[in-house]
């Protein structure tokens, strides 16, 4: 189990894939993940990738991330994902991934709000993620260990000489050259979340442990449409696109409500239309329903396989409304990096994806910009690996001695989940920021296990940034 690796990659999601595509093959390369490799945000994903319609488009596509992201956003950052959307785009169709195409053969491209114009290219209709995923996992050079947990990054100074991980087999620590974290968001913080189950935000809290930094964690954008009326834990998210395409949102009496708050109705960006839902159900003691009826039954299930496949168990699709809520989605915030996906301080670690926060999307992510960010930064990474080959010392850290899991840990996160959802979710105010914060201390402060600590140490710093900016901005929304 002992082994020295050059690079070991902490996810199995588009970003961390696609980093290890990019590391040349001499590298000894590992891909650690917690569960399965596909329970990861990129499987779900359904609306497909932003890539900019030609090089005049660029502008326009950095001109609206910025608009979407409030401009909070890290202009240079913003220019990389645009400029270099074509350069993936063709990396992608060089090695035989499939997007969808119409009669003649030309790229299908589809709208999303925040777009001044179509360009989501997107591949099985609303299975993008899944088949990327699949896509790059099936052309795998490096070795992927599966039911493997993070428990513990083996840092001294500034630098990062491997993992303590959590196996089958029992706690190891592995140890290489560079580690680069693609560990995705913090979905599992939310009562209602859009994100796999293995999404708990364990490694931003190590982060905090280790006294390095999370950026703009206060911005955390909601998604409109989910139907959160089933059991499980990740609720369905319905696509941005099939608002693009002609699903409008009413409420019981059929009416479009969301003009109400922007003009642009439906396609206003995220945060507008999860606002507007929540502030209209509240005021008017309504429901918001997504109404179908612009799509024929064959076109919505061509166009909507998976979507179809999900709901069509629990209800008659298209042709009755769908009851939706806004859930968590997707954070913009993160482990603080430059351009380079480097975190500050440290000379061989970084963070890539939805985990890492390099100002790209600012207070408000543009849709489907986040498989292109995966794609343009975890190939970033892996170049600045390769210009900059560090050697660390062959080190010998003690494993973790904390006790991972206590008996009413998971009693405790459910506690959690509401407290976030309540009072830290789409429509904030100070009271009940303060009542957040009160709540996640006390729990600090009880007999809990390691992974449980590290979640709380994530919201109390969602809470506290949450806090610190007291005007609204992007998805941060404040009442008072």
């Amino acid at each position: 189990m002992m082994g020295q690796y050059d690079v070991i990659i902490i996810g199995a999601g588009v970003a961390g894939l696609y980093c290890a595509a990019a590391l040349p093959p001499h590298l000894k390369v590992l891909i650690l993940c917690k569960a399965q490799p596909w329970e990861c945000n990129t499987f779900y994903a359904q609306g497909g990738i932003s890539i900019a319609k030609d090089k005049n488009d660029v502008p326009l596509h950095t001109q609206d991330t910025l608009s979407a992201g409030a401009n909070l956003n890290n202009i240079e950052c913003v220019e990389l994902l645009t400029n270099n959307s074509l350069v993936v785009l063709d990396e992608l169709i060089q090695s035989d991934f499939m997007f969808d195409k119409d009669e003649n053969g030309a790229l299908l491209y589809a709208q999303e709000g925040g777009h001044s114009k179509a360009r989501i290219v997107h591949s099985g209709g609303d299975a993008t993620g899944r088949n990327l995923h699949t896509h790059l996992i099936g052309r795998l050079r490096a070795t992927l260990w599966k039911n493997a947990e993070v428990v513990d990054l083996l840092i001294e100074e500034d630098k990062c000489y491997g993992v303590c991980v959590q196996t089958k087999s029992g706690l190891h620590n592995l140890y290489a050259h560079h580690i680069v974290i693609a560990s995705g968001g913090v979905g599992g913080l939310f009562k209602y979340h859009t994100n796999a189950y293995t999404i708990s935000s364990d490694i931003h809290g190590i982060i905090l442990e280790h006294n390095l930094a999370l950026q703009d964690m206060e911005m955390l954008q909601f998604h409109p449409t989910a139907y959160v009326q089933n059991p499980q834990a990740r609720k369905y998210l319905i696509s941005e696109a099939v608002r693009g395409e002609g699903g409008v949102i009413i409420d019981r009496e059929g009416k479009r409500f969301l003009f109400d708050y922007d003009k642009r109705g439906e396609l206003a960006p995220r945060d507008i239309v999860a606002r507007g839902i929540m502030d209209y159900c509240l005021k008017h003691s309504q429901e918001a329903f997504l109404d179908l009826s612009a799509f024929t039954f064959e076109g919505f299930k061509a166009r909507f396989p998976n979507i179809y496949r999900d709901l069509s168990t629990f209800l008659d699709i298209p042709h009755k409304p769908i009851p939706i809520s806004p859930a968590f989605h997707y954070s913009m915030g993160g482990i603080a990096v430059d351009s380079n996906g480097q975190l500050k301080g440290m000379s061989n670690l970084y963070a890539v994806g939805e985990c890492a926060c390099n100002g790209l999307h600012g207070a408000n992510r543009l849709a489907s910009n986040s498989l292109l960010e995966g794609l343009v930064f975890g190939k970033r990474v892996a170049q600045h690996i390769v210009e900059n080959p560090t050697r660390t010392r062959i080190a010998h850290f003690p494993l973790c001695n904390e006790v991972l899991e206590k008996e009413g840990d998971s009693k405790l996160k459910n506690v959690l989940r509401n407290i976030m959802w309540d009072k830290v979710g789409i429509i904030r105010s100070q009271s009940g920021l303060d009542s957040a914060l009160g709540g996640i201390e006390v729990m600090l402060e009880s007999h809990i296990g390691r992974m449980l600590r590290l979640r709380l140490l994530v919201a109390k710093k969602i809470v506290q940034s949450a806090l610190k900016r007291k005007q609204s901005l992007g998805a941060h929304f404040r009442v008072d």
